[in-house]
């Protein structure tokens, strides 16, 4: 065997051995996480330039089973349905169909408030008509003791969701203040992105809302300020470390929704990278 030939030998044996590696990793990860009772979810918006169809189809080719549907997206490019909640009528049987032909649970939808009592009553009809189990909102406090009422009756729960500051939730003690006297179906959707954005640490916002987070929006950012971008995780400035043990802590049970908002047109081989990541750091706990 000559000179080249050896190496060509020696680097495929090093792509082997690291896929390998990356698959163990991942598995050790994926099997952590179940026993944890963590989910990884989609947020849809991270394909937003593309129909829920395509959006599903390329959630099922990540392995990814959980979906959050946002309220802008286009059902398919053969109709002009979308997933907005005042549709019903059109697009409900459309989106169940598309959710079990890609073995697809969609279980939260957000981040959607309602402007009055009536498109409140719509938007837990949508969601209890598609099997939906948490909405992702940022209400209007006056609205607090209706939302309260209809997730009761509704058996679906609210998760507060925060924005960076100045928006109104962008502080977890704003948002526990929002919770203070409600009941226990209400709850917090913790956007970790956000939280770095407005320059707060995402391990002790998490501390602060211990056994009020329902769900969490998981991205990393590549800075302390809004217009710090979203990035693959791992390489921004969240410390996941310190994120993953104290939710092991509280002994959180829920979904983490990647919502990757970076290459918009092109992202399988950066969510592939997202999972890979996470399941990496799971299986480190």
């Amino acid at each position: 065997m000559n000179r080249l030939s050896l190496r060509v030998v020696c680097a495929l044996g090093i792509v082997f051995m690291t896929t390998l590696a990356f698959g163990q990793s991942k598995n050790k990860g994926m099997k952590a996480s179940k026993k944890l009772g963590w989910e990884v979810a989609c947020q849809s918006y991270t394909f937003k330039n593309f129909t829920l169809e395509e959006a599903f189809s390329k959630m099922k080719e990540l392995g990814i089973s959980n979906a959050e549907i946002y309220s802008r997206q286009k059902v398919s490019s053969s109709s002009d349905l979308t997933t907005n909640y005042a549709s019903l009528a059109d697009n409900k049987d459309a989106i169940l169909d598309l959710a079990k032909n890609n073995g697809i649970e969609v279980e939260s939808y957000g981040v959607i408030s309602g402007k009055d009592e009536a498109s409140w009553v719509q938007i837990f009809e949508f969601c209890k008509a598609v099997g939906i189990e948490i909405i992702a909102s940022e209400p209007d406090p006056k609205h607090y003791a209706l939302i309260d009422s209809l997730c009761n009756a509704y058996s679906i729960r609210i998760a507060i969701h925060n924005h960076p500051n100045p928006t109104r939730y962008w502080n977890p003690n704003i948002v526990l203040d929002a919770l203070e006297g409600r009941s226990k179906m209400m709850g917090a959707c913790a956007d970790l992105g956000h939280w770095t954005r407005s320059g707060l640490d995402a391990a002790e916002c998490l501390k602060k809302l211990e056994g009020r987070i329902f769900e969490l929006h998981l991205k990393d950012v590549t800075g302390t300020t809004p217009d710090h971008k979203s990035i693959i995780l791992g390489e921004g400035v969240i410390d996941f470390e310190s994120v993953l043990k104290e939710l092991k802590r509280q002994k959180f049970k829920g979904r983490f929704i990647v919502e990757y908002e970076t290459n918009w047109d092109d992202q399988m081989d950066d969510m592939r990278k997202n999972l890979e990541y996470f399941y990496s750091e799971v299986g480190k706990l």
